[in-house]
């Protein structure tokens, strides 16, 4: 059994300022004695417009936030899970990814946003991230990690499963959604799709969450949450800007394979496609 340290925070437009929230988010995970560092999605910055989206962004390798944080992994010997905004070809868009920083400091994964939040709900979110942001084109097969096998995704890909049982079916025990819900969203579909990914998968889910009032224009949801793989909600953190906050969580694979090997889910791929 590891122990994994998920981070809650909000994030501006200042990345010197999301960085030291961050930092403090590192030192609480310490002091659990976390393996592994879960930061939300857009931990870098959350821009209130596109053109300001696309104007912030850097290369990590130029990135003041990413350089910290691989710094910080590399003093620490603790490993980070990120959500940045990265440059994409032509400079009229961004990429929006979540790097892996290993305990060396450097970055040994990378995942690409799959879909993107293009709603427009009455009276709710209006929001078009395809205006500033690039779509990704693969799913990133699990890797290995103190934890155990993790496989990325982000935010709006929790509401497509496919994503999901393509990383379980390649051996994913741990499923990580870095994310930046909205109110009205969040308080009707988060819970309830954390632990349908988690039950369909018997997974451990990993959700690091914004919370709060970024700007005039948007305030997340929070409510950064742990999701064992019998469905059950191990921890939760709340939907008020508290400051950088951590959740901690013991990975138990051994329950994990309990619960597999109770409830065996066989597929009956002969009758429907596989995913």
């Amino acid at each position: 059994m590891a122990v994994a340290a998920v981070g809650q925070l909000c994030s501006t437009a200042s990345m010197s300022h999301n960085l030291q929230q961050c930092q403090t988010l590192v030192r609480l995970a310490l002091s659990y004695g976390a393996k592994v560092l879960f930061l939300p999605e857009a931990s870098d910055y959350m821009a209130c417009s596109a053109s300001e989206t696309v104007a912030l962004v850097k290369a990590v390798d130029e990135s003041l936030f990413v350089r910290g944080l691989q710094d910080e992994a590399r003093r620490s010997r603790l490993a980070i899970n990120v959500g940045i905004h990265e440059p994409a070809a032509g400079g009229e868009r961004v990429k929006n990814t979540t790097i892996w920083i290993d305990g060396d400091g450097e970055i040994s994964q990378r995942y690409q946003k799959l879909h993107l939040f293009d709603v427009a709900i009455k009276d709710g979110p209006n929001l078009q991230e395809s205006r500033s942001v690039e779509r990704g084109n693969a799913i990133l097969p699990p890797f290995r990690t103190a934890l155990g096998n993790v496989g990325m995704t982000i935010c709006f890909d929790l509401r497509f499963p496919e994503i999901s049982l393509s990383l379980r079916r390649r051996n994913a025990e741990i499923l990580t959604f870095p994310s930046a819900f909205t109110v009205p969203t969040g308080q009707v579909h988060w819970e309830t799709l954390l632990r349908a990914r988690a039950i369909e998968t018997q997974c451990y889910v990993i959700a690091a969450a914004q919370v709060g009032q970024h700007n005039e224009k948007r305030t997340s949801y929070g409510h950064s949450m742990v999701v064992d793989p019998w469905g059950k909600v191990y921890g939760e953190l709340g939907g008020e800007d508290r400051g950088p906050e951590v959740l901690a969580a013991t990975i138990d694979l051994e329950w994990l394979e309990k619960v597999r090997r109770e409830m065996p889910l066989v597929r009956r791929t002969d009758v429907y496609a596989e995913v």
